[in-house]
């Protein structure tokens, strides 16, 4: 891979969404009150969104980024749990799983394993010492952390030396005509059909606000620049079906 451009790093992930906060302090407490607000109904909104594919996709995306049984893995943004599930199939002891989020009401809105700790907290603070965990995957969360380059360096001071990580997100379509069609189903098509579906009022407006997200997102590549930057390395991008983004890298072994 070519070394990343200083200017390619990046610290907030997107522009300030006003339509929906002012300030990067009125942006955590709007997260945290619409996700609380709407937990309970994430799970059924999101498999109408995926066509009832995402878990299949998820258990793929881990895969190929190289988790393996028997490995302790960290989920930063486990939300309800639809990554961290996954993964406990995939290493075989739920145990060995820990899920961090800011949302309590995301969390208690899971259906888990008891046995898969489940732990308050930020992307830009983790609660956990150096050299932890020997995976780290975080789904369909990177657009709501507040300063990439923070982040980043938290991922990595987790992951023990040659722990791998994982960041799933979709991303714009390369096409105006991909853009488009991407736009009016995520920003027209199923905050309409929430309002039949979802039980709470707010549950619209959120899924009005995923797609607002992802349009002001980062740019994969200033996102891979920010990995290389916080000291990953063999850091890369997977892309499934034009949108579907899995962020690679690894933390660098011990040298002797």
């Amino acid at each position: 891979m070519t070394t990343p451009e200083p200017s390619s790093v990046v610290h907030a992930p997107h522009r300030p969404l006003t339509d929906y906060y002012q300030t990067e302090q009125d942006r955590q407490a709007y997260l945290r009150k619409i996700f609380d607000d709407t937990a309970p109904d994430y799970d059924r909104i999101e498999a109408m969104l995926a066509w009832g594919t995402g878990s299949r996709y998820r258990r793929d995306a881990l895969v190929r980024a190289g988790l393996k049984r028997g490995m302790k893995v960290l989920d930063v943004g486990v939300g309800t749990g639809l990554v961290a599930a996954q993964a406990c199939a995939l290493v075989g002891d739920p145990a060995l799983v820990t899920g961090v989020d800011p949302s309590p009401g995301m969390m208690a809105a899971g259906k888990l394993p008891p046995a898969m700790a489940m732990v308050e907290g930020r992307a830009e603070s983790l609660p956990f010492p150096d050299n932890h965990f020997d995976f780290l995957s975080m789904g369909y969360a990177l657009r709501h952390i507040s300063d990439l380059t923070v982040a980043f360096a938290e991922f990595e001071r987790v992951l023990k030396p040659g722990g791998r990580l994982c960041i799933l997100e979709i991303t714009q379509a390369r096409t105006p005509l991909g853009r488009w069609a991407l736009k009016t189903y995520m920003r027209g098509v199923i905050p309409l059909l929430t309002r039949i579906v979802s039980s709470r009022q707010k549950t619209t407006t959120m899924w009005r606000y995923y797609w607002d997200t992802i349009e002001a997102c980062a740019r994969p590549e200033q996102v891979m620049a920010t990995l290389s930057a916080a000291g990953l390395t063999q850091v890369e991008r997977h892309l499934e079906l034009g949108i579907f983004s899995e962020y690679h890298g690894v933390k660098a072994p011990v040298r002797e």
